[in-house]
């Protein structure tokens, strides 16, 4: 507003079209044309240079990219945007700029396969860095010297969109190829390669934003979503990282039962990886069911051969394997972690835990974050889920600093959610004394002590009076009261744990009851010490409902969707249920986590994280994770990710998975262990950050290389 813009950019991302000055899809008029004045594109590049106003042109789209916003607060153009496009005609292909004003005017109206009779446009040398659509049609020559520019003045372009019927064949424009390849195929694409694929949606994961890299925008975000999308023909479904394609509207509504159509999506092999996925490209067009009309790719022999297959099946069984949201990352990490020998960069930035919460004061509104921590694992405990069925009570969620032994569990955390990470505030419980209330604000202003202030109480300790340091000793010690109230309560954990392991009787009982077993939590031996000198200890909450991956609810698909997409931005009222929440949707597959405590190298940090093993293949979590059977120890099953069945189940029997606690139970080789954990940061929106351990490395499994400077800057851009 203070640059007097006109324009508004979308809320979440610099992509999207937004706003009342975008003007949607129109259907074409009439246009009358004279065919003897145009010129073709071959013959373009010996005109260049030569005229100021070039004859004619009467093409067809092929490929469309998404928007690009490129102003600063120095620009002076009143709409930076643009968007390229790939036109053709019967003598081959040529790239075409929209500039400026005429994007608003003319981009949701330009689509690929229409027809376009284009006056008064400019030429210029192309833009040879930036990347360009594949052509499906190798007999298609491709001038890529020079490129169109359609400009709102000098000179004003002049568009004309031809309607379909009124294109005739002896014109001589190509139809738009495609290159659509199925699952079983795509296992043979070369890295690199560009197709386009049909599937049927099986998983949706939610909306999350990256940081933009290599961009002189502060706070320039990419929006994108996982999805899982299968064709018939392979086991496998096609994994895809789509971006957002500045089609809004079809982005936020892919939902599970679609069939979705992705056009120039790369594919990806990552090194040391036998998995392969998709990602969308600048050229990524997405549609979904009710956008298919009318659409070029209807006639292809691939998508046909697709709607046969989707004759076959039942709605009702395919429904029970649809999955919608949840904590998700892919491609899952390799087997080795990799520094560059030359400046220790890795393709995981190492972080210091010291330096962990000003990274998580920097994450914004679902933005997505993976670092690498090294340190030792000095606590593990296993949570049920539900929590309401269990009896471990969730830990504060507040950040806590310079906590000794004595202070953990004396404050609760108030007005936030569980999985707060950074704002939440600490009070200390309701005393029934005077004097309980007063040691209850020296306990919470204790709690966050800096490294300075704890210097500085050190040496005024010094000039005390006798009377104030008798009063702090004996504010210290508990109450008779307080030691009669815990020996009871100490006594009742006792009892409980102990019905907990002789109770045999069904195995509901055993589940509610396994976060009791002494099994169920494990400390070094070192942890009661090192806890008592930290400076900083990051603390979380339980599983955050939309960390869990949810079975999908076909009528409910509209609330679904709204709590995986990102928050609107424009306000309607939801016709939802009051009473509608997340848990009232049956998860994938989660029956508990783990909370794993992290203690930093320099040991003066830790954290705690969150692990949730795969359980089942139901899980969309379980694609590309590893398939070999491991031992079931707690350090196995955080460098694989999964937790493995201990026997091969009857034909329709389930999985028969190792009791939590007999996993916990092997954490004792954990003791001491230096290891590089991958923790995955996303914030859920509030104060809520999802903390998620990843994977974890030994130290033999860290490998210093030395990576080529051409590969380091690409990597870096």
């Amino acid at each position: 507003m203070l640059t007097s813009r006109k324009y508004y950019l979308s809320l979440w991302n610099n992509e999207d079209p937004h706003g009342s000055l975008w003007i949607p899809h129109i259907p074409p008029t009439d246009v009358v044309l004279d065919v003897s004045k145009m010129i073709l594109l071959c013959d373009l590049e010996s005109a260049f240079g030569n005229s100021h106003r070039y004859r004619p042109l009467l093409v067809r789209i092929m490929h469309k990219s998404r928007l690009r916003f490129y102003g600063k607060a120095e620009t002076k153009i009143d709409i930076p945007f643009q968007a390229y496009f790939e036109v053709a005609d019967q003598s081959g292909s040529m790239s075409m700029v929209l500039w400026n004003a005429l994007c608003p005017e003319w981009y949701q109206r330009l689509n690929v396969g229409t027809v376009l009779y284009l006056q008064n446009y400019s030429l210029k040398q192309s833009y040879q860095n930036r990347t360009r659509p594949f052509l499906a049609d190798p007999q298609m020559k491709s001038f890529t010297s020079i490129e169109i520019g359609l400009n709102p003045r000098n000179p004003t372009a002049v568009i004309d969109v031809i309607p379909p019927k009124s294109v005739k064949p002896q014109w001589g424009l190509p139809d738009v190829p495609y290159h659509f390849i199925s699952r079983s195929e795509l296992d043979s694409c070369p890295n690199n390669s560009t197709c386009d694929v049909i599937g049927l949606v099986t998983f949706v994961g939610r909306c999350e934003r990256i940081r933009s890299k290599g961009t002189a925008v502060p706070e320039k975000y990419w929006t994108y979503r996982w999805v899982h999308a299968i064709d018939g023909t392979s086991d496998f479904p096609f994994v895809l990282e789509i971006f957002a394609s500045s089609q809004p509207e079809i982005f936020s509504g892919i939902y599970p039962m679609t069939y979705l159509v992705c056009t120039q999506m790369r594919v990806c092999r990552p090194a040391a990886s036998t998995v392969v996925y998709l990602t969308s490209s600048s050229e990524t067009q997405i549609f979904t069911t009710g956008y298919h009309k009318g659409q070029p790719y209807i006639c292809s022999p691939t998508v046909k051969a697709f709607i046969q297959w989707t004759k076959t099946l039942k709605d009702s069984a395919m429904l029970k394997k649809m999955v919608i949201g949840g904590h998700y990352r892919f491609p899952p990490a390799r087997p080795i972690f990799t520094q560059d020998i030359n400046d220790g960069s890795a393709e995981v930035p190492v972080v210091p835990a010291c330096k962990l919460q000003e990274e998580l004061e920097s994450l914004r509104y679902r933005e997505q974050k993976r670092l690498a921590v090294q340190g030792q694992i000095t606590a593990v405990q296993y949570v049920l889920w539900p929590e309401e069925q269990a009896s471990v009570v969730p830990e504060s969620s507040a950040v806590v600093r310079s906590l000794p032994p004595s202070d953990l569990g004396t404050g609760t955390a108030t007005g936030t959610s569980a999985g707060s990470g950074v704002l939440s505030t600490v009070t200390a419980p309701l005393p029934h004394k005077r004097r309980k209330k007063q040691r209850g604000k020296r306990e919470l202003r204790r709690r966050y002590e800096t490294r300075t202030t704890v210097r500085q109480e050190r040496e005024s300790g010094r000039n005390r009076t006798d009377r104030e340091l008798h009063e702090e000793r004996s504010d210290s010690e508990p109450d008779e009261e307080e030691q009669v109230d815990e020996a009871q309560a100490s006594a009742h954990r006792l009892q409980h744990s102990a019905d907990a392991l002789l109770s045999t009787s069904t195995q509901v009982q055993e589940d509610q009851l396994v976060g009791d077993r002494p099994g169920a939590l494990w400390e070094s031996s070192t942890w009661t010490l090192l806890r008592g000198d930290l400076l900083e200890h990051l603390r979380f909450g339980g599983l955050e409902p939309e960390s869990i991956p949810r079975k999908f609810s076909f009528d409910d698909r509209e609330y679904l969707l709204q709590k995986c997409n990102l928050h609107p931005a424009k306000w309607t009222l939801d016709d939802f249920h009051p009473n509608q929440n997340l848990n009232r949707y049956a998860p994938a597959a989660c029956k508990g986590y783990f909370r794993i405590t992290i203690l930093g190298i320099n040991q003066q940090t830790a954290i705690d994280a969150l692990f949730m093993p795969v359980l089942s293949s139901e899980d969309p979590r379980n694609v590309g994770l590893p398939r070999d059977p491991h031992n079931n120890t707690l350090f196995s099953c955080l460098s694989t990710g999964s937790v493995s069945p201990i026997s091969h189940p009857m034909d329709g029997d389930q999985n028969i998975l190792p009791d939590p606690g007999d996993i916990i139970q092997t954490a004792a080789e954990l003791e001491g262990m230096h290891v590089v954990c991958l923790i995955d940061f996303c914030h859920l929106g509030g104060q809520t950050v999802e903390v998620f351990i990843n994977k974890i490395y030994k130290m033999t499994d860290v490998a210093l290389v030395e990576v080529p400077r051409e590969q380091y800057r690409r990597d870096k851009s």
